[in-house]
């Protein structure tokens, strides 16, 4: 999770996104996170080959992200040159 210091997204929403775009490097996902709100992200980085770290917890998770608030993902996001 120390690579979250780096360029990254925050939250389900804005995670789905990056993949979709392929701008995700790797997507960390809350373990106690509801599994509706998960599994797209999930089944998503499967079908891009976008690799999944689980994290214990959303209170974890967004500590590592620097917010006040839980997360329930979060992305690293590929350093693009154009």
């Amino acid at each position: 999770m120390e690579r979250l210091k780096n360029r990254k997204t925050i939250g389900t929403k804005q995670t789905l996104k990056a993949i979709e775009k392929g701008t995700a490097e790797i997507v960390f996902i809350a373990r106690d996170a509801e599994s509706k709100v998960t599994t797209p992200l999930v089944e998503l980085c499967n079908q891009k080959n976008v690799p999944i770290y689980y994290v214990d917890t959303m209170e974890e998770l967004g500590k590592a992200c620097k917010i006040d608030v839980s997360a329930a993902a979060a992305a690293v996001l590929c350093n693009l040159q154009v």
